[in-house]
């Protein structure tokens, strides 16, 4: 496993250590089978906090501007 790999599990384990199991589950899984993605997700958002933007909008914009293809992995997971 890569060190960024690794990085961006504990970091995705922290920030859903209050999600139900399920949800935890399914976003650790997809984070497995497309690290990459999560990472250009997680630093387009800290580049847009850094430029002033309140962490939460940032998230959700960035998510809204990958929905196809987050969509794209969940629905490959539940099969």
């Amino acid at each position: 496993m890569g060190i960024k790999k690794m990085l961006m599990k504990k970091m995705m384990e922290r920030q859903l250590k209050n999600a139900p199991a399920g949800q935890r589950d399914m976003l650790m899984a997809m984070l497995d089978k497309n690290p990459d993605l999560f990472m250009k997700i997680a630093e387009e958002t800290q580049k847009r906090v850094k430029a002033g933007e309140n962490q939460m909008a940032a998230m959700m914009a960035v998510s809204k501007k990958y929905e196809a293809e987050l969509k794209a992995l969940a629905h490959g997971l539940q099969k």
